[in-house]
């Protein structure tokens, strides 16, 4: 395995006090636990090839909070913080990590949300910003493309007209 990328996710925004327990379950099970999971099946044959290169998609929203997203916060925040600590541990392995935090793509995302009002709201603001996923595409590839003794940590971009 020469590149891992951790790239599923759930985005199913509601006010936190409308206490949608399932869709946390989800989240967390999809954004968090599924980045533990594709660790798991990729660090081994990487750490006995001694090279590899993990690459785990955040978001923007695992650096600021934004409105209705506070449990799909709290799981970028996650992946961020499980990324360092993937990149401390496995650097004597010659094992690259990258965490990609991304603003409004477009993409599939936003069809997860189940509260409408939010749904509505939110594709109406990224139709009119969102990047194509060629952009999120091509940060991948400059991540990889780096030379071996080159380590992109993390990228962070989002479109030009994005507030958060």
């Amino acid at each position: 395995i020469d590149v891992m990328l951790n790239n599923a996710g759930l985005m199913p925004l509601a006010p936190l006090e409308k206490l949608k327990v399932d869709e946390w379950d989800q989240m967390i099970d999809v954004n968090l636990k599924g980045v533990l999971y594709g660790i798991a099946a990729a660090l081994p044959p990487m750490k006995e090839q001694k090279s590899g290169h993990i690459i785990n998609v955040s978001s923007v929203y695992g650096h600021k909070l934004g409105p209705d997203a506070t449990v799909y916060c709290a799981t970028k925040f996650a992946v961020r913080a499980l990324s360092e600590g993937l990149r401390q541990e496995v650097k004597p392995y010659n094992i690259r990590t990258t965490v990609i935090s991304p603003g409004a793509v477009a993409t599939e995302l936003l069809e997860h949300i189940s509260d409408k009002e939010v749904q509505a709201q939110t594709k109406d603001f990224v139709s009119q910003i969102a990047v194509p996923a060629e952009t999120f595409a091509r940060m991948v590839a400059f991540a990889i493309n780096e030379p071996a003794d080159v380590d992109v940590n993390e990228i962070l971009f989002r479109p030009t007209a994005q507030p958060i």
